[in-house]
């Protein structure tokens, strides 16, 4: 019999996961898996609870909760030879890992895709020691998502970000960065950087519409210095998915990045705080194998022979910068 073991955390989404925690291991035992749970306690709880379960050989890590949860677990596991195969249950505020992929917030119908058995190979990011599954960034703006209360969040959902992002405008300011990704470099002020894995941020789909979860690229994103006006100009624009050709923005895909700054610059990991610049960024290509509706995801996302010649390709380049004849 396969084995799984369920990481959730009991405050996510109203904390309805827990009330239908019975149905859920029902559905799983009658599905083949011994099944077993951990309720997480705090932050850094999720990471130990997963890196136990992959010590103990279970063949599928589940995280029911937000993109916090989902981001512990993964640095539970990304760093071990043997990783299980993971399953999602959204149950946060945006989810943006499960919108990417398609699968959906309602509990019974996100089980049904984990039961099915089809999985995707995804790639995972990694900033120094630490890793990501959906975005990483730097600057004022992304220290939105985590100065967010969690109890505010549980009673006003998305509407708190909404909230906190009108307080804060005021307090953006722009920061000296040297960027340097596949060779090139970049230096100068930025109102923030974005180093995406998929198209969903912070719940918006068209900010990074061209990108792929299993190319072995990132999606770099920044900002140059603008005036409040300009900047949320941009932002509306960014809404919309109208921002790609804005001369204020880089839009680039890379495999390797370095960001450094004279400055204090916090950094924000998959919604939550990430530690401090200078950082170093490297894709690991199809590190991980997710459940997922693979009949819905969009054509970025499925896994073809193309995307092994556009990696190589980079793969090759970004050598080639490194060692010039």
């Amino acid at each position: 019999m396969k084995r799984a073991r369920i990481i959730y955390n009991p405050t996510s989404g109203r904390e309805l996961f827990r009330k239908h925690l019975p149905e859920v291991l029902m559905k799983l035992e009658q599905a083949g898996y011994e099944t077993s749970c951990h309720a997480t306690t705090g932050a850094g709880d999720a990471t130990n609870a997963a890196a136990i379960a992959v010590e103990r050989g279970y063949d599928l890590v589940i995280a029911a909760g937000g993109d916090g949860t989902l981001n512990e677990v993964i640095n539970g596991i990304a760093e071990k030879p043997n990783r299980p195969k993971i399953g999602l249950i959204p149950m946060g505020t945006t989810n943006d890992f499960a919108r990417a992929l398609h699968i959906p917030r309602d509990i019974e119908k996100a089980l049904d895709i984990i039961i099915k058995g089809d999985t995707i190979p995804v790639d995972v990011g990694r900033m120094n020691e630490k890793y990501f599954i959906n975005i990483a960034g730097g600057g004022r703006m992304t220290e939105l998502t985590y100065e967010v209360p969690s109890k505010l969040k549980t009673v006003l959902g998305q509407l708190a970000y909404y909230l906190k992002g009108i307080e804060m405008l005021p307090s953006f300011k722009p920061t000296h960065v040297r960027i340097e990704y596949d060779g090139k470099v970049f230096e100068g002020e930025v109102m923030l950087f974005l180093i995406g894995l998929t198209n969903s941020v912070g719940g918006f789909e068209k900010l990074a519409p061209d990108s792929s979860i299993n190319d072995g690229l990132f999606t770099l994103m920044f900002l140059k210095k603008t005036n409040l006006a300009e900047t949320i100009r941009i932002i509306s624009l960014a809404l919309r998915g109208e921002h790609l050709n804005d001369p204020h923005l880089e839009y680039i895909k890379a495999n390797h990045i370095k960001v450094m700054s004279p400055e204090m610059v916090q950094l924000n990991l998959d919604g939550e705080f990430g530690g401090l610049l200078p950082a170093e960024f490297q894709n690991l290509y199809r590190h991980i194998n997710v459940f997922a509706p693979l009949d819905q995801l969009r054509k970025e996302d499925r896994v073809d022979e193309d995307k092994n010649v556009v990696l190589k390709n980079s793969i090759i380049d970004d050598e080639d910068q490194e060692n010039p004849a």
